[in-house]
């Protein structure tokens, strides 16, 4: 933002990297589930990773500038609705035995993918955060509610294929 440069293996690019790598697991992710529930959360979940993005495209010296510009920030509110998604499905008592293995639905698979790379970025994101180069707290609480609410979905998504009346054409 504001014309700074870093090199391209600073970390802060590293981070936003991922983010963008995670926002197009999670449109891939959304092409292949029920756009009624699981599509309609990602698609919220993929408008605030921008919003992520944009801050953490902002260098420190900057920031007065970019609130002070209205640029949106990450707050509680944002994981609100998550953490509201996760007890949601936690209430359904989805089923799973051991450790889920991706691959059971194309569903699940890509919700499983999408995780592995949010988990990515919150180890990115915590970096920065060590380095003194993020002060937003709700970043990290924000991907992490995200990674563990792709992995209650994508385990939905294998219930739901596990509880189907089996085709008996």
């Amino acid at each position: 933002m504001y014309n700074r440069r870093v090199s391209k293996s600073h970390p802060r690019v590293e981070a936003c990297g991922t983010l963008d790598e995670l926002n197009s697991a999670l449109g891939m992710a959304r092409a292949h589930s029920p756009p009624e529930y699981v599509g309609s959360r990602i698609l919220k979940i993929q408008k605030d990773l921008v919003t992520i993005m944009g801050e953490l495209a902002t260098l420190p010296e900057d920031f007065a500038r970019y609130t002070k510009d209205g640029f949106q920030l990450i707050e509680q509110s944002h994981y609100s609705d998550l953490e509201m998604w996760i007890k949601e499905i936690e209430a359904k008592k989805i089923s799973f035995h051991g450790w889920a293995t991706p691959g059971e639905t194309v569903s699940a698979a890509t919700l499983d993918m999408a995780r592995s790379i949010c988990r990515r970025a919150e180890r990115r994101v915590q970096s920065l955060v060590e380095a003194n180069e993020i002060k937003n707290p709700h970043i990290l609480i924000y991907l992490n509610r995200t990674s563990d609410l792709l992995w209650l979905l994508a385990r939905r998504e294998e219930t739901l294929k596990s509880s189907a009346v089996p085709n008996t054409d």
